[in-house]
């Protein structure tokens, strides 16, 4: 991210640094979802989804799992260090927000899903700290926001979920209900279409990419959000952003027009 709106996603060096912080983050994220779900292999059993996970459904034991978090943290955290102990550090924070979240603050809501937001704020950092590449206040705040709107959307699956089988997938459902999250999701959604809008119309980030047809690309960004208010609030189906976006031909669509507008208009 940092790469491609810094002008830099040409530049091969670059791009092989961060793509290899990348793959140093994602083993080490996977081994913060193995303890993840070592520790809610319980709850998880009782989930629609979420049970057969391999944990969950047996296919994995308690031994095998520990081994290879372990392996896959060690892999993770060499990988970091050979590219930027900057960046190895950021990853342990990441790391012991994570196991913290696991234990513990998962369970308080609205801390939840700010924690889970602010760790893909965290990838953003990672991805500076390796190409020497500057963030600006928007990457940040804009990945912050839309972060935080889809870790809402999946706590209204959750919700939901308890609301048609009776069955409580987290503690932290206690703490909300259909009102608050659907309120919620309407604010963050309106932030973030404001957010978006005011970035694109800026002096600065026009004088920078050298074009002031920026805001044109705020279409897709409303169209998507829209859509994703709509599976969320209409169709109930929320639970999985990955899953949305590799099964949504809509929102496909509206992913790569807004990748191929923003490319054509700054490179």
């Amino acid at each position: 991210m940092p790469l491609f709106f810094a002008l830099k996603i040409t530049e091969t060096e670059l791009l092989f640094t961060t793509f290899i912080a990348f793959i140093a983050f994602s083993i080490s994220a996977s081994a913060i979802y193995i303890f993840n779900d070592y520790y809610d292999i319980e709850e998880d059993r009782q989930h629609p989804q979420k049970k057969n996970r391999p944990l969950a459904s047996g296919l994995i034991g308690k031994p095998q799992a520990i081994i290879i978090m372990m392996l896959l943290f060690v892999a993770g955290f060499f990988l970091m260090t050979l590219l930027s102990i900057q960046a190895t550090v950021i990853l342990a924070c990441y790391v012991l927000m994570n196991i913290a979240y696991s234990l513990y603050l998962k369970h308080i809501a609205i801390l939840d899903v700010t924690i889970i937001a602010t760790g893909f704020v965290i990838r953003l950092f990672v991805g500076s700290a390796v190409s020497g590449i500057h963030l600006s206040m928007w990457i940040v705040i804009m990945t912050f926001l839309l972060a935080l709107f889809m870790a809402l959307a999946k706590r209204r699956d959750d919700v939901v979920i308890y609301l048609e089988t009776g069955k409580k997938m987290r503690k932290v459902i206690d703490g909300y209900n259909l009102p608050f999250l659907d309120s919620a999701m309407m604010i963050m959604a309106s932030v973030v279409i404001v957010a978006y809008t005011i970035y694109t119309t800026t002096s600065e980030i026009i004088e920078r990419v050298q074009s002031e047809y920026l805001y044109l690309t705020a279409i897709f960004v409303i169209v998507g959000v829209l859509r994703y208010l709509q599976m969320a609030l209409v169709e109930n189906n929320s639970g999985s952003p990955t899953r949305i976006v590799l099964s949504d031909h809509f929102m496909q669509l509206i992913l790569l027009g807004w990748i191929s507008s923003f490319a054509w208009i700054i490179y």
